[in-house]
């Protein structure tokens, strides 16, 4: 049975079972999700968070999914075992209030045994063990009640294989596990009824866990590790959350060894062996290669397709490290050509078929997993240059082992993984301090941990407010309908607590029953205004929806007392409004133009915008050129100057999608009930919640102030709208006016005149050089005849005041040329310039031959100038920064030529 096929019975099984009830299917979310806990979707429960910690109320009291999900803990050990993989699809089915363990128990148990011909997965009893949480009696009994299994076939298993919490004070509860017997061949034999409350190592493998059942029943505070934690009491509304893996239950079923030979992964390793020569299932280090591959190119491959680019920080560092380990395992086969076109392919072939969007945007994500291999091949030749100075080093003080802290350096700052270094450094003849390296990454995981632990918690409070919204009801926003309403205070709030009252100058949040305010959302700004009430005014400092349908206004008391009752009037400033209605339409306007410029693939990832600016980030790999900014400029003009249409309608995600409309990466949108700006009919589609003009001209108009990198794969565009741009404009018309007045001339000949005066100028300053250094060497000769007599060695010690490295070098090799052969000579030079001092030494083979180096010379006047350096005996030099000793540091050369006598 081929994975799309599992897929589809799992979601066809709980949406139309009657027993429990049909279950609402909801797609997979992105892998983002906006969440201070997780770098990446982790698990299928993620996206219905919110509904379970009780901060938004679910629109479904059943709903089934295939989520989605990346894990990179344990990136080291994929490819060493049947369980780990970075990318995977979690298949689930949740309760919100309605089911409990009863119903999850025997939908689980009906799939995953139910005939082939009846829909189900027909797995064989004989070889299922439920697992439960040892203290559920309750669970345990449900088990044997719905399967007729005896009681020993039930394993009764601990906490930390068999309670699950989030690792935060919140809901809780004891799970169950269908576990599955894979035979001896895969692990010990065992007696379920002696084993202990933890699931022995040697036996995950034979005893697979395919799914998960939490019962989420407890409501945990205080919770200090996975196993210890405080019950605080019940749930008010006791949950069901599911988990079964679909690339687990796959190689079950197609009769496969792991999760790598599975129909939607085998094809890239069998690319793979066609590239390198190799076969998989020959040499147990080249298996965990291939497997790797597939894995890594799979995961890399779906994480782009959700908006992530190759960096240096969090997600997009764990985008790299993927790229990398598969362009470096597809090396260590043998095959050192650019791997990725070759393999990516493959692998979108078989996901596109569930992912339509993986081929709709294939442009997008090629580049960027191309662009990325191709700067990892300049890293390896550049790390391969540092390792070769690295291994010189050991050789040269008669080592034959590579310190741990050079392969970590490799490792960390030149992005070098540890197995190249380890497989260089046996072709060089040394060994590598392995234990060394271990511990310095030990020490950087303990860091990344310790990091992620301090931001444990960080869910934002929203019980305050959620209380509020379930007693009043949600804000009517009236945001799109009106810059002003009649309202009444429902809560005010002061540092996040409920208060009676707010006094003249404070600041706190006011919750109306109604409000004209829009709240940041969408790249777009919150409102600016007012509010009056009896007495008083308000300035509103910000406006956002801490909880869906509740909208909280920041404000401040800039007259008379606010008080918990009375008629309030609540304004937004028009010419804001105006404003960001502008710049938030350009921004779409700019993002039809830059894919019109550009190409489709040009996709937003991310926006700012509020009166007069709108900045834009795309992914995109390399810079803009000027005439690409030049007609992204004019395209976006154009439509302004057309006037087309703006307009907007509700529809469902699935419509939405259907029509073409663009979503932005990484936003959770509602399944139901979507808002699609347009602008010109299907020029500029896209789900949006912002406030817009009614047309285009509207936005008066769009000026590109600058085009940047944002990091590794993506770009930013700058533009201002309206009143602000047309006000930059106006600058630069006065900056060419008075360049035009200065250099007399007309504004069409400005750029030819400047070119000219810069060119020369350039020309004066290199014949001012070339003056400077003729004058600096004509004093080589007077320098050398006036060398002093220091008990028979010739002595020049110069202060080459504003003269830099490079000069003091070229005078020093110059003079030392000069003294008399066959005597011996030292010469140092010390020059000052912007405040750095560079020193020289000198020194011919008679010095040399009576001890003197140039390498002791500069390590001895150094310190002097604040500064150290050193070289050869012949020739050396160092810097400094304190150039008021430069006197004394002259002075010590000869005192230290006369000490060597």
């Amino acid at each position: 049975m081929d994975t799309a096929e599992i897929r589809r019975r799992f979601i066809a099984h709980f949406e139309h079972d009657t027993a429990v009830g049909a279950h609402t299917p909801v797609p997979s979310a992105s892998l983002l999700l906006d969440d201070p806990n997780l770098l990446f979707v982790n698990a299928g429960m993620v996206p219905f968070k919110p509904f379970f910690l009780g901060q938004e109320t679910p629109p479904y009291d059943r709903a089934t999914s295939v989520q989605k999900c990346v894990r990179t803990p344990d990136i080291e050990d994929v490819g060493k075992t049947t369980r780990h993989g970075t990318f995977f699809e979690m298949c689930g089915n949740f309760s919100f209030g309605d089911y409990f363990k009863e119903g999850a128990i025997r939908l689980a148990w009906e799939l995953v045994t139910k005939p082939l011909a009846d829909g189900g997965w027909g797995l064989d009893e004989g070889r299922l063990y439920p697992s439960v949480y040892a203290d559920d009696a309750e669970a345990l009994a449900l088990w044997r009640k719905v399967t007729g299994l005896p009681e020993e076939r039930i394993l009764r298993l601990g906490k930390r294989e068999n309670y699950w919490s989030m690792g935060v004070p919140g809901p809780g509860g004891p799970c169950s596990e269908i576990l599955y017997d894979r035979g001896p061949g895969h692990g010990p034999d065992f007696d379920p009824t002696r084993l202990g409350p933890d699931m022995p190592v040697e036996l995950e493998d034979r005893l697979l866990e395919i799914w998960n059942l939490v019962f989420m029943q407890d409501e945990l505070s205080a919770v200090r590790s996975k196993e210890d934690f405080d019950v605080l009491g019940s749930l008010p509304k006791k949950n069901i959350d599911t988990g079964m893996g679909l690339e687990r239950v796959a190689f079950l079923l197609q009769g496969k060894e792991n999760m790598y030979e599975i129909d939607v992964m085998f094809p890239v390793i069998e690319k793979a062996e066609q590239l390198t020569g190799k076969r998989y299932g020959a040499d147990r280090d080249d298996d965990v290669r291939f497997r790797v591959v597939a894995d890594h190119v799979r995961s890399s491959m779906m994480l782009i397709g959700d908006g992530v680019t190759p960096g240096n920080e969090a997600r997009g560092y764990v985008l790299r490290r993927l790229l990398r380990r598969a362009v470096r395992s597809m090396r260590l086969l043998g095959y050192d050509d650019p791997a990725l076109p070759e393999l990516l392919p493959i692998s979108r072939d078989k996901m596109g078929e569930t992912y339509t969007s993986l081929h709709t945007d294939w442009d997008r994500i090629a580049r960027v997993a191309f662009a990325e291999e191709e700067a990892f091949r300049k890293t390896l030749q550049a790390g391969t240059q540092i390792f070769d100075l690295a291994a010189q080093k050991v050789r040269s003080s008669g080592g034959t082992t590579l310190a741990g802290d050079e392969a970590f350096s490799l490792h960390d700052t030149y992005g070098f993984p540890i197995d190249l270094t380890l497989e260089m450094a046996a072709e060089a003849g040394l060994t590598v301090d392995e234990p060394g390296f271990r511990a310095l990454m030990a020490e950087q995981r303990e860091r990344a941990k310790a990091d992620a632990r301090a931001k444990k918690g960080q869910h934002a409070d929203t019980t305050v407010y959620r209380g509020i919204l379930d007693a009043h009801g949600p804000t009517e926003w009236l945001a799109y309908e009106t810059l002003e309403t009649e309202s009444r205070p429902l809560a005010l709030l002061r540092a996040g607590r409920p208060a009676t009252s707010l006094a003249q100058g404070e600041v706190g949040e006011l919750v109306l029953d109604r409000t004209p305010f829009y709240a940041e959302s969408g790249g777009q700004a919150a409102d600016a205004g007012h509010i009056d009430f009896e007495g008083g005014r308000l300035e509103v400092l910000d406006v956002q929806r801490p909880v869906r349908g509740l909208v909280v206004h920041q404000v401040r008391v800039v007259d008379g007392e606010l008080g918990p009752d009375g008629l309030l009037h609540a304004r937004v400033d028009p010419e804001w409004r105006t404003g960001a209605r502008q710049a938030h339409s350009g921004t779409h306007v700019v993002h039809a133009a830059l894919r019109e410029v550009l190409g489709p693939s040009a996709l937003q990832s991310g926006s700012y915008n509020r009166p007069g600016y709108l900045r834009l980030d795309f992914g995109w790999t390399t810079g803009l050129k000027p005439e690409q900014l030049h007609d992204l400029e004019q395209v976006s003009n154009q439509a302004l100057r057309a006037d087309l249409p703006v307009g907007w309608q509700y529809m469902t995600l699935a419509e939405a999608r259907e029509w073409g409309a663009i979503a932005l990466f990484g936003e959770t949108y509602d399944d139901s009930r979507v808002r699609v700006v347009e602008i010109g009919g299907p020029w500029s589609r896209e789900l949006c919640g912002g406030t817009h003009v009614d047309h285009a001209s509207q936005i008066g108009t769009i000026v590109v102030t600058g085009e940047s990198s944002v990091g590794s794969g993506n770009r930013r565009i700058e533009a201002l709208t309206g009143v602000e741009g047309f006000a930059y404009l106006a600058r630069e018309r006065d900056v060419v006016n008075q360049l035009t007045g200065l250099l007399k001339t007309q504004p069409d000949d400005l750029v030819a005149r400047v070119g000219d005066l810069v060119e020369r100028l350039r020309s004066a300053e290199k014949e001012i050089e070339r003056a400077r250094v003729r004058e600096l060497l004509a004093a080589a000769g007077t320098l050398a005849e006036s060398a002093e007599d220091v008990d028979g060695v010739a002595v020049v010690a110069h202060h080459a005041p504003g003269a830099g490295g490079g000069d003091v070098r070229t005078l020093a090799m110059d003079v030392r040329g000069r003294l008399a052969p066959g005597r011996p000579g030292v010469v140092v030079v010390i020059g000052d310039a912007d405040g750095k001092v560079s020193v020289v030494a000198a020194v011919n083979d008679a010095a040399r031959e009576r001890g003197l180096s140039a390498n002791e010379l500069v390590r001895a006047v150094g310190p002097l100038v604040g500064g150290k350096g050193g070289g050869k005996d012949d020739v050396a030099q160092g810097g400094g920064t304190d150039p008021s000793r430069i006197a004394e540091a002259l002075a010590l050369v000869t005192t230290t030529v006369a000490a060597s006598g």
